[in-house]
This record gives C-alpha cells, structure tokens and sequence, in this order.
C-alpha cells in the first residue's frame, strides 16, 4: 500500500453524475493533461496548491504575521498578495485564516481514510446504487497506488458485508498495463475524449492522443469493466462536424460500444479557480463557446446515425 498516501484535492458527496446512483466522489491531485478549459485546475499539478479568495478576506494580517517565509503582504486594492518565489506551500496561512479565504487544494489520505470516508456514504449507495468515483486530476496518474486502493476498499466494503461499486473517471493517459490492471478492479469507466485530431489534442491538452485511443480500444475489447465516455462540447475546439464524425465512427468501430457518450456542453467555471490561483485563465485566448441547441441537436443526430447512443 502507498505509504505516502493519496493526494487528494476535494470530496463530493451525493454526486449524482459521476456514475449510477449516489456517489462519494474523491479528487485526486496530478494530471499529465493541462486541458485549457480544464474545471479543476487545481488538480493539474501534483504539488500541492494555495487557493486565495479575496471576497472573503478582511485583511486582518494573521497570515502576513505566521507566515515563516515572510511571503505575503497587505497590498490596497489587492488584498494579501503571494511572494510565488518565497511561499514554500507550507500551508500555515491557511491555517490561521478566520474566514478560509486562504485554502491550501490538497490533503493526504492513508487507505483506510479514503474507506472511512467512502463507509460514511454507505446508506445512499444501498438506496441509490451508488458507489465511489476516482476523479481528478487523473487517477491514472497515481500509478500503481490506484489499484492497491481499489483491492483495499474493495476488500474493506466485502468486511462489512456489502459489495461496492467502482468508477474511475480518466483520460486513460497511462501505460496500457495499468490500465488493464484498474480495468481488473472497478466495474465502470468514465472515459473523457476530448478531441480525434491528436495535433489539435496537444494544442488543447498538452499530450497527443495516440495512448489514449488505444487504451480506449483495449478497454472496448477486453471487457473487463463497463465503460462509458464523456465528451466536453466546445464551440471552437471539437464540435465541429468533422470532428463528431471522426469520433462516433472511431466508437462505432469497436469491438463494444459503450454504454453511451455524454455530451457535456462547455462553461468556463474554471476561470475562477484560475483567479484563486493566481494564474491565467485560457492563457492563448483560444476562441471557446458553449454549442448551441443546434448544435447539440446535429452531434446527436451524427452518433445516432452511427448507432451509438448519446444524450447531453
């Protein structure tokens, strides 16, 4: 088991779109992908990071005081300002902070805390269906930590006399062998493909896109665990006919569909994060729009042509 234990930057409770019934959802911090409309940006890097939201300060200098670098200061109009240079994320701002205006994304969980916190949820899993879901960030990223937590609540949930549902949500950007493995060890996956063009993928997420095709073919073929895809729909990125075609004829082709694609129209929710980081939102100013009705209404007619189901 990992003894550094699982990075993790949220917990969602009664989440009701990361996978059937009722769910625990866990953030994990780390993804090799830097998707440019991305809605955590927070969990892009592994290392750990300061959140500052100034509405919520009232600059009363407790963080200025206990900070031990002398990396924060009281700037009018600005609120506390960050010395990137200085800060060495060691979290005691946060800490002192009477009203969380400073927030530090990420904690470490043991095993046996992540399952703690999944048995609390137990009662909606049994009315609901539900389950836990691995997010991130990206999961994958947590390497072969991922499937010795997935054994270990596994284990844990069979204890306790009930069986737990398992969902990875993942770009599947990883070694096909650790795919297999998680693959082994959960019963569904949700699958982000973000665009076919895998030049246009690493302008809008940093990577190419071949590993994560193959991957998707190797889950459809050897069927271990269900598996369905998510498809974030963006007006100047990947909704484009050309684009949709390309994607329900690759899904179309093979070996087994999955269970359905969920097109999930684009919002810029990320921008606020970025501005709690104190980083750039869209930093190349790509055009970016949510699609319209017609739109939405053209890519679901292009999936169905190709019999493979998808809904918004």
């Amino acid at each position: 088991m990992s003894e550094a234990g699982y990075r993790i930057f949220d917990i969602k409770r009664y989440s009701i779109n990361d996978g059937p019934g009722i769910r625990i959802t866990f953030f994990f911090k780390g993804c090799p992908l830097s998707c440019i409309w991305c809605h955590n940006p927070e969990g892009i890097s592994r290392s750990q990071t300061r959140m500052y939201t100034a509405s919520k300060c009232i600059q009363c200098g407790a963080c200025v005081h206990f900070c031990p670098s002398h990396a924060l200061r009281i700037v009018r109009g600005h609120g506390v300002v960050c010395d990137s240079g200085l800060c060495t994320l060691c979290g005691k701002c946060a800490e002192v902070c009477p009203t969380k205006a400073v927030e530090m994304a990420a904690k470490a969980y043991t095993a046996a805390q992540v399952y703690a916190e999944i048995a609390k949820e137990r009662p909606f899993f049994s009315a609901s269906g539900g389950g836990v879901t691995f997010s991130g960030g990206e999961p994958l990223y947590q390497g072969e930590a991922l499937p010795e937590l997935l054994d270990y609540i596994g284990r844990a949930a069979e204890k306790d006399g009930y069986r737990l549902h398992r969902t990875v949500d993942t770009t599947l950007f990883a070694k096909p062998e650790l795919v297999r493995e998680v693959a082994h060890r959960c019963e569904l996956f949700l699958v982000d493909i973000k665009v076919m063009d895998s030049e246009k993928h690493r302008k809008f997420c940093g990577v190419p896109n071949e590993v994560i095709l193959e991957n998707v073919r190797m889950v459809a073929s050897e069927g271990a665990a269900d598996y369905l895809v998510r498809i974030p729909l963006i007006d100047g990125v990947n909704s484009d006919d050309g684009n949709i075609e390309a994607t329900a004829s690759f899904l179309a082709s093979l070996d087994r569909l999955p269970l359905y694609v969920e097109l999930l129209p684009y919002h810029d929710i990320g921008k606020n994060k970025h501005t709690r980081m104190g980083t750039v939102y869209n930093r190349d100013n790509v055009p970016m729009a949510a699609p319209s009705e017609k739109t939405i209404g053209n890519a679901l007619g292009i999936f169905k042509k190709y019999g493979v189901p998808a809904k918004v």
